[in-house]
């Protein structure tokens, strides 16, 4: 007769806001009779980078039966608690001073955590039911909690909606797949063809707009449940949560996010949000809701359609795959088509959108040195790991990837006669791999799946376009594939009438060379990323609005010496000017 199977308990407390750290008790009924092992992921899904987050454990103790329990540490994200009889409890303390979507933060004013920073999985048991109690800080008693896990509510110590008390997940993995915020933000809630969502904003942010945000929002969402399941317009988090959660951390200049399969993790910088009476947004506002689109999609592609080598994750070590281009690449494309679709933007602010996007691509010199399907599997190594040489060496999945997904769509509907689309594509994939990802045996694609499930799903062959974009070099032909849509693709040069060749950086009142691009003046003179500016022809650079107009004089051609501090030595370089590079993207549509 097999033993019983008992849920792993967790109960989380902040316990110490000023020194931004969390408490966290575990506690294990049936310990593995030959000594305990527990281990911290080594990385968080979506964050393709080995994070170390065991590294801010700062204690750890373990007990039995009111006897003290011996915890070795073994390697990196290991520990390993000594035989006992059980139930094994074990206490930590976690520090928790990481201002970003993937790791913990914890002051006066708020805690967010995921999951992956936070929860010790038990080796044997991950597969079992997990609780989680999370408590009060010392501080504050007007805390919520804001999170997607759903709460226990056949447990006695279940907690009410918002409230602290017991949650509970189906198992270890998608008990780190719904993070958690803590405080008193500002809260918003809509309903997208039934479903429940919230959008929670932490930060100062006076006079912020909460229902205009809800409102585009909402018709965001809304268009997304419809793309994916147009006839029974079902929201995909059903199979995780009653709901969907928006946790947007509000400072002077963040951005990014962190999808989930119930919720995502956003920063956000206050200027990019709408105030009350403001009339007019402004694009930072239209960055914003990029990227609530972009998460929001993600929703269904790579939290539910996934590449093989992700079902399931291996969390102790890189996960490598060809096929992000797919899952951020096509998210890319369509988290601002999702914006047009939507209503939320007009068509002109749709083209300038895709207009910085093919600039972006167009102005990276590594896009003939690495293609997305490589940009893809080197993620881990220099993605992730990127530096002053990057522009020259990589190529982005995300921004080429979408670029791709354009491509493909239009070469799509042209050879289809306009019956089919990528629009198909990603039906198709939702309804074979995503639909009963956590309802089943995880499905995931293999590495080679996509040409032939592009054809099914079209009628179309896109092999070789795959192979020439994909996993070649090549530039898609955007503006021939524009054009068969009725837009007009022009290049325009760089603002200003000369150039360096150069990426540029200031900081605490000085200008240096983030990025020297390969083959232009810079280079060619023997400028080095991380130079100083200091002076031209032997006046005095302040900042990059000062460079612009001590070169205004000079034509393409013209020799300038420019002065720099390499380290602490001051070095002179004679430059001979380029004109700047038509990388400006200008795209127009007639109808």
């Amino acid at each position: 007769m097999g033993m019983k199977k008992e849920p792993i308990l967790y109960s989380v407390t902040p316990f110490d806001p000023a020194g931004h750290r969390l408490k966290v008790r575990l506690t294990i009924q049936n310990p593995d009779p030959d000594g305990q092992e527990l281990s911290l992921p080594a990385w968080i899904p979506g964050s393709y980078l080995i994070r170390d987050f065991s590294r801010q454990v700062e204690t750890i103790q373990a007990e039995s039966n009111g006897k003290p329990i011996t915890v070795e540490k073994r390697g990196n994200h290991s520990w390993f608690c000594a035989p006992c009889s059980g139930p094994l409890i074990l206490e930590y303390c976690v520090y928790a001073w990481d201002l970003s979507v993937r790791g913990a933060h914890v002051d006066e004013s708020h805690a967010f955590f995921n999951g992956t920073s936070v929860f010790l999985s038990v080796i044997g048991q991950t597969d079992e039911t997990c609780h989680v109690e999370f408590c009060p800080p010392p501080h504050a008693s007007n805390w919520k909690v804001y999170t997607s896990l759903p709460e226990a509510h056949q447990h006695p110590a279940a907690a009410a909606r918002h409230g602290f008390g017991m949650y509970i997940a189906p198992n270890y993995d998608a008990l780190i797949d719904h993070p958690v915020e803590m405080g008193t933000p500002q809260v918003v809630q809509f309903e997208a063809h039934g479903a429940v969502h919230e959008m929670v904003f932490t930060g100062v942010i006076p006079h912020l707009d909460l229902e205009r945000i809800a409102f585009d929002t909402q018709q965001i969402c809304a268009a997304q449940i419809k793309f994916f399941e147009p006839e029974t317009k079902k929201v995909p988090f059903l199979d995780s949560s009653d709901r969907y959660v928006f946790m947007t951390m509000v400072t002077g200049d963040g951005y990014g996010g962190l999808e989930h399969r119930a919720s995502t993790a956003l920063m956000a910088s206050r200027h990019d949000l709408p105030v009350l009476s403001q009339a007019n947004a402004g694009e930072g506002y239209q960055t914003f809701l990029g990227l609530v689109s972009h998460e929001y999609f993600h929703t269904w592609n790579v939290k539910r359609i996934k590449p093989e080598r992700f079902a399931p994750y291996n969390l102790s070590r890189e996960s490598h795959t060809e096929l992000l281009w797919v899952f951020e690449g096509f998210t890319s494309y369509y988290d601002d088509l999702m914006l047009l679709r939507s209503g939320v933007i007009a068509e002109k602010d749709y083209f300038r959108l895709i207009g910085k996007v093919i600039s972006n691509v167009h102005r990276t010199p590594g896009r003939f040195k690495q293609s997305i399907a490589e940009s893809s599997h080197d993620a881990w190594t220099r993605y992730y790991k990127q530096d002053e040489n990057s522009p020259n060496a990589l190529v982005s999945y995300y921004t080429k990837g979408s670029l791709v997904a354009m491509g493909m769509d239009i070469t799509i509907r042209t050879k289809s006669g306009g019956a089919r689309s990528l629009d198909d594509v990603m039906r198709l994939l939702w309804q074979r791999y995503g639909r009963d990802f956590y309802r089943g045996a995880p499905n995931g694609i293999p590495e080679d799946a996509l040409p032939a499930l592009i054809q099914e799903a079209t009628g179309v062959d896109v092999s070789e376009f795959i192979e020439r974009y994909v996993h070649g070099r090549d530039d898609v032909p955007l503006e021939a594939l524009l054009r068969s849509q009725g837009v007009s693709l022009s290049w325009a040069p760089a603002p200003g009438v000369t150039s360096l060749d150069v990426r540029l950086r200031s900081a605490h009142g000085e200008t240096a060379l983030a990025t020297v691009y390969e083959g232009g003046a810079a280079h060619a003179a023997g400028l080095s990323a991380g130079d100083i500016l200091v002076a031209v022809n032997g006046l005095r650079v302040t900042d990059t609005a000062s460079l612009e107009r001590l070169l205004r004089p000079y034509q393409p051609g013209d020799v300038v010496i420019v002065g720099v501090f390499r380290r602490d030595e001051l070095r002179a370089y004679d430059v001979t000017l380029s004109a700047p590079a038509l990388t400006e993207c200008v795209l127009d549509y007639r109808q």
